[in-house]
């Protein structure tokens, strides 16, 4: 079963009609029902167009043991709150609750509903029924920031930020880490629109940030809008989170890929045989949680062997991007070379390294 926000309301209602169908329909019941609820629209790209996509991918796996029910464009506060709620009271036996902000609404719907379970993408905290799951987006930003210092002329890299959050830092961090091994001259100039989608604001920013010199730009955003602009502009940039190329066939150098069927699978069979239990999931290249994006066929070969040697490392566990020497704005060294800064500190990353120009707001 696929629902959207403007069904929703209707859920309830249909739950209880399925009911009353008796127990042939009893017979019939798909084994688990799980619920998502997504920041933005589903669309054909972006974060919640990922999510949804895994959902499918879920659907594809497990056939008739599984229902499934999403709800798309929830903003984070107390509409989430009310909407974790709706699934919960409505026989979702595991509910997905993807994005951040959605943390603390997920934990207090999860208190009231022991038997079922919770996962929430991208949070910290966890209960016994709140699992966490997220990916490492960071190491294909290593990728695209080694790229990035291939493809500069201006050596100014722009990032569109949605909220200063260490998820967020850690991405912009990332890639002005890798340029700079190439290239110590290269600044990353960073603009926070407060949106996770927001295109109209997004495409003022990257317009903002390529009035100021910047020639590759990225973004952590979900919308194609900074694409769509580097392309009107004739620079170079990455999607966020799908393959955005359509939108940008010349500038999209990459996008990184989040792929989340496999873990979406992986914890609705635990519902089912019962081996479900509360975790904190953080994978990437080599646990195939993150992906790239085909290469543009307009990058120089140099670049992509380059970059593909980049997947190559990180996924073996030769390289980590954030291998030090790592060294703060104002020059504090939080890692020596030879160190490596621990998962711990990379989850609670609350600060800008050399070359990202600005101040980090609070």
């Amino acid at each position: 079963m696929t629902i959207t926000r403007r069904t929703f309301t209707g859920l309830a209602a249909g739950t209880l009609a399925a009911a009353a169908l008796g127990p042939r329909a009893a017979l019939a019941a798909p084994k688990v029902k799980a619920g998502f609820i997504y920041v933005g629209p589903i669309g054909d790209h972006g974060w919640s167009y990922q999510h949804n996509a895994g959902r499918l991918g879920l659907m594809e796996a497990l056939g008739a043991d599984v229902a499934t029910s999403f709800v798309e464009s929830v903003s984070e506060g107390a509409d989430a709150e009310r909407v974790i709620r709706q699934l919960a009271t409505t026989g979702h036996d595991i509910i997905f609750t993807t994005s951040f902000g959605y943390m603390n609404p997920t934990l207090k719907v999860a208190r009231q509903f022991p038997k079922v379970k919770f996962e929430h993408c991208t949070g910290f905290n966890r209960a016994g029924n709140v699992s966490t799951y997220s990916g490492r987006f960071y190491e294909g930003r290593h990728v695209v920031g080694l790229m990035a210092a291939k493809m500069t002329k201006t050596k100014t890299l722009g990032y569109v930020a949605s909220f200063p959050i260490p998820e967020v830092v850690r991405g912009i961090n990332a890639i002005t880490l890798a340029a700079r091994s190439i290239d110590p001259e290269i600044t990353t100039k960073v603009v926070w629109v407060n949106e996770w989608y927001d295109p109209g604001k997004e495409a003022d920013a990257a317009k903002a940030l390529i009035d100021q010199g910047v020639d590759v730009l990225f973004q952590h955003t979900d919308s194609p809008a900074p694409v769509q602009v580097a392309q009107e502009r004739g620079i170079k940039t990455v999607g966020q989170a799908s393959d955005m190329a359509r939108f940008g066939p010349d500038a999209h150098m990459t996008a990184i890929i989040d792929y989340w069927d496999a873990y979406y699978i992986e914890r609705v069979k635990a519902v089912m045989d019962g081996t479900w239990e509360s975790k904190d999931t953080w994978g990437g290249f080599a646990a195939d949680m993150v992906h790239m994006a085909p290469f543009n066929p307009n990058l120089p070969a140099e670049v992509v062997s380059m970059a593909e040697a980049a997947v190559e490392g990180i996924t073996s566990g030769k390289i980590h991007p954030f291998a030090g020497p790592v060294v703060k704005q104002g020059g504090e060294v939080v890692a020596k070379a030879g160190e490596t800064i621990s998962d711990e500190a990379l989850l609670s990353m609350n600060y800008y390294v050399e070359g990202v120009q600005g101040d980090l707001p609070a």
